[in-house]
């Protein structure tokens, strides 16, 4: 068995996750959020998005987010940009890279984007040739890479023909969603091996639901083949808005905990990211998802009851 001797997280909790929760946390309480995540050593960071306020209202005031947020240097602070008007924002307020966001699905596409897949990349076309005039960094993420809610199951080649789009508008990084969590091990492995015949797998990512709790099992099937980036949500927190039942993103902790686990480096302080968990559950007035957090901060006064809905 062959691990890669580091793991780059990429946190996606204040986006991803939050994006889901039922009402919208104060920018004050997101920004706290963000630098706790940071002082844990998670260097990678994606603060929120800039999209329409109407259809996610979670994310408004991502701008203000960016502007009050006091990282050290280093920290890479990313936001979800799905068009101009949400480019034109994001670069005003600073931000440090973007995420694109398409779909192996065309029927994920119009419900996500409002849009079939082509008219997306139409769309991203111009969003990637602005950041290349604006010398920002693209990373491009493949929703649905192992299911649909609308379609079922999603054939390798279409999730290799929407990594090579995304490749070819200049993502230096492509993430494969699992965005409804139905993936297992070996569909997780067969379509790294799949995507890895193309695209060096150096540049890909992986990001696991974890509606069937396959996640941790998941990603590190994908570590035995050579991928080393992550993506994990502080707390668990997360879903999917587009895709109803979907729980919520792999646990930052829990990743944490398995990669300490088999001796493989992710300059993340595991105490210190726990410190995040218990202000951001407290927050939210909500228990964690992760097992690591419910395991490690048992018996301290954290909240019993949910009170948002798990939705990507």
């Amino acid at each position: 068995m062959t691990l890669p001797a580091r793991v780059q997280i990429v946190e996606v909790g204040p986006r991803d996750g939050l994006q889901n929760e039922m009402a919208v946390t104060p920018v004050a309480v997101r920004t706290q959020l963000i630098e706790l995540l940071a002082r844990a050593g998670l260097n990678r960071i994606e603060v929120g998005s800039f999209v329409s306020e109407k259809a996610v209202p979670q994310m408004a005031g991502t701008a203000e987010v960016l502007a009050s947020i006091r990282v050290p240097k280093g920290v890479n602070l990313s936001a979800l940009v799905p068009n101009m008007q949400g480019f034109a924002a994001a670069t005003a307020a600073g931000v440090g890279d973007i995420a694109l966001f398409a779909a192996a699905s065309e029927s994920f596409s119009r419900k996500n984007l409002g849009c079939g897949v082509d008219e997306s990349f139409n769309r991203f076309a111009r969003v990637a040739a602005a950041a290349k005039d604006a010398g920002l960094a693209m990373r491009g993420y493949v929703s649905c890479a192992l299911g649909c809610p609308y379609e079922g199951k999603v054939d390798h080649t279409r999730v290799v023909e929407t990594a090579q789009r995304l490749l070819a508008l200049g993502c230096y990084e492509i993430s494969l969603a699992d965005t409804i969590g139905v993936g297992t091990p070996v569909a997780a492995r067969e379509l790294i091996q799949r995507v890895a015949q193309v695209i060096s797998v150096e540049r890909i990512a992986v990001h696991f639901h974890d509606t069937y709790g396959q996640a941790l099992a998941n990603i590190f099937a994908c570590l035995e083949h050579g991928v080393s980036v992550v993506d994990s949500s502080v707390a668990g927190l997360g879903g999917c808005p587009f895709a109803p039942g979907a729980a919520g993103n792999v646990a930052t902790e829990d990743v944490v905990y398995m990669l300490n686990g088999c001796d493989v480096e992710t300059g993340v302080d595991l105490g210190k990211l726990l410190d995040a968990t218990r202000f951001i559950c407290a927050s939210l007035d909500r228990p964690p998802e992760s097992k690591v957090a419910r395991a490690r901060l048992a018996g301290e006064s954290l909240p019993s009851q949910r009170c948002a809905t798990n939705s990507e």
